[in-house]
């Protein structure tokens, strides 16, 4: 029996998303390794391209022209953006775009809320009730997001906190539940508005206490919700793409969520609802911060057996990474044995310092997780720190008033000599002092990052007679 052309091309639609899954899951499984990571993100690419052109396949179709002018204004835009954008502003990127994609999920929701409402049917039960959490979630990623994105921008305070927060917090969440239930009972547009206000508000409230130190886990979070949103949105539009992508990125999301918060010896209700450190007076640092010059580091470096380098946010900021690896090439060519110890929640967003050292060129075995690299301190002859600042702090392991206290560090304080790349004396996104700054076995080479690793590489070739 021969099939109509509606039925074909609703046959050639289903197969194509099954593709795009299965590309989804190839894509997914390989990014988990950075040195497959670019391959992955193709993959995934690709079968987005398919899911969105089978897509257009559908019967009965809508607004094409709206939905081609939308995609084609979205693709220019994100393409220049991404182009464009500096390494040091990518999580806010990040953020800003996954907030986006939760926007999209619960603009979807409330379409489709006030399409129920001018119908004057109600779909099933399950409908209504996916749709209106799709749109909870998505609304509260959305705002949440764009609060993480002015936090990670600098154009809000780190942490904003009131009394009662927490119980203010959970009385907007009830309204925001119990608003949502009277959308879905009476299906009218004011309590549609209504629970989209206080949804948004839900996700800025959230948001605003949570400092900088538990940005990456946020991030991941929010990342998570999206994904669940556009799968419970997907199920109301009765799209097998987007509810395969959308649980594939909440799943995947989730995941990276607890392994952020696991390295920081956190759980995920404790970013939400509390902060670090039990409080109380912080302890007094003693010592002083001892300068040092490039030319001493240099020596000190090249006569070494082992070399430890720690990056963070600031390497990023000085854009050093390239010098750091040309620094690194020429202590390899001297002997010596150099390693990268990368902390999970260094940077703004999970993978930060991973995605720097990978466009430096930095081979993959020389890039150590911390569990693995912190026994190796105590055998470490010097540990250079650059631009890495609360992930190194042993007060997280000291001071219980401390706001980054519990939070695993990198052992750098017990290396045999440490050397800290540092623009001046500020104090690092949690806002605290930092003890190793002042420890014994510290040094301070003040200046710009990329400036220092280059005034290293010549003192270097100077030590070599000048030879490359």
């Amino acid at each position: 029996m021969s099939l109509a052309m509606p039925e074909l091309l609703m046959l050639l639609v289903k197969t194509s998303y099954l593709v795009a899954a299965a590309l989804f899951l190839l894509g997914l499984q390989r990014m988990a390794s950075p040195m497959t990571a670019r391959s992955g993100i193709r993959w995934a690419g690709l079968g987005m391209v398919i899911a969105i052109v089978a897509t257009f396949l559908l019967p009965g179709l809508h607004n094409i022209g709206l939905i081609l002018v939308a995609a084609g204004v979205g693709t220019v835009v994100a393409w220049l953006w991404g182009k464009k954008v500096a390494i040091t502003d990518m999580p806010q990127m990040v953020a800003l775009f996954n907030g986006m994609g939760g926007g999209s999920a619960a603009a979807i929701g409330g379409v489709e809320l006030l399409k129920f409402s001018a119908a004057g049917a109600a779909p099933s039960m399950v409908t209504l009730v996916l749709g209106t959490l799709g749109a909870l979630i998505g609304s509260v990623s959305l705002s949440g997001s764009v609060i993480a994105w002015a936090k990670l921008d600098g154009r809000m305070d780190k942490r904003y906190t009131f009394p009662g927060q927490q119980v203010f917090n959970a009385g907007v969440a009830l309204a925001a539940v119990v608003l949502g239930g009277l959308a879905i009972q009476s299906l009218g547009v004011p309590m549609i508005v209504a629970f989209f206000v206080a949804a948004l508000a839900l996700g800025i409230l959230m948001t605003l206490p949570i400092g900088g130190a538990d940005m990456p886990v946020v991030i991941s979070l929010y990342n998570a919700l999206t994904g669940l949103a556009v799968a419970f949105e997907g199920y109301v539009l009765g799209n097998e793409a987007l509810i395969i992508a959308g649980m594939m990125v909440g799943a995947a999301g989730m995941l990276l969520t607890r392994l952020m918060a696991k390295a920081m010896n956190r759980s995920i209700r404790s970013v939400l609802f509390s902060s670090f450190g039990g409080g109380g007076e912080a302890q007094a640092i003693e010592g002083s911060q001892k300068p040092i010059e490039a030319g001493d580091v240099a020596a000190m470096m090249a006569f070494a057996e082992r070399v430890v380098i720690v990056p963070g946010y600031g390497m990023a900021v000085a854009q050093a990474q390239h010098k750091i690896w040309e620094l690194s090439q020429k202590l390899i060519d001297r002997g010596v044995k150099v390693k990268f110890a990368i902390h999970p929640v260094a940077g703004r967003m999970p993978g930060h310092m991973n995605v720097l050292l990978a466009e430096a060129g930095v081979p993959y075995d020389l890039i150590a997780d911390m569990d693995d690299v912190n026994p190796e301190f105590p055998n470490t002859d010097v540990a250079l720190v650059i631009g890495a600042n609360d992930v190194v702090n042993p007060v997280a392991k000291t001071d219980p008033a401390s706001p980054i206290y519990g939070m695993p560090i990198l052992d750098v304080v017990k290396a045999k000599n440490a050397i800290v790349i540092k623009r001046g004396k500020g104090t690092g996104f949690a806002g605290i002092e930092n003890a190793l700054f002042y420890a014994d076995n510290t040094r301070m080479l003040y200046g710009d990052g990329s400036e220092m690793a280059n005034a290293l590489v010549s003192e270097l070739k100077a030590l070599d007679g000048g030879g490359h």
